[in-house]
């Protein structure tokens, strides 16, 4: 199944050794060429384990840049939540129709892929930028 928005974020940006949620999978400094694969340097996907130092402590690796992930959560607002970069560019997407990307993808710069950044789309679209990742419960 895809994973839940949640789980998503809890996958990229959780750290149980201090119980606090960081801003990147690899801890809070700005991403670089040895964290994942963005702005357009290689014009693709990275080969999966290329980026061993952007690993999240929960193990998951590669979930900033390469593409944007699909989430199974429904495109809405939530507590706190703020639009970036302009509340036109989200809010008038809201709604079920949508569906949450979650991690930016090779083709953006590195502001669109920090671990909060939501992303839309219909899930109909074939979207060249985008792919996903499964998930299963845990037991």
């Amino acid at each position: 199944r895809l994973p839940t928005e949640a789980e998503w974020e809890k996958a990229a940006r959780y750290d149980p050794a201090s119980g606090r949620s960081r801003r990147y999978p690899w801890g809070d400094a700005e991403p670089s060429p040895d964290h994942a694969n963005l702005g357009q340097r290689h014009l693709r996907p990275a080969p999966a384990g290329a980026y061993p130092a952007g690993a999240s402590p929960l193990g998951a690796r590669q979930l900033i840049g390469d593409v944007w992930e699909w989430t199974a959560s429904d495109f809405l607002p939530y507590p706190g939540f703020v639009a970036f970069p302009y509340r036109e560019y989200s809010e008038v997407f809201f709604g079920p129709e949508h569906k949450v990307l979650r991690g930016g993808s090779f083709a953006v710069a590195p502001v669109a892929c920090r671990g909060t950044f939501r992303n839309w789309d219909l899930p109909v679209r074939r979207q060249i930028f985008a792919g996903f990742r499964t998930a299963r419960d845990a037991g």
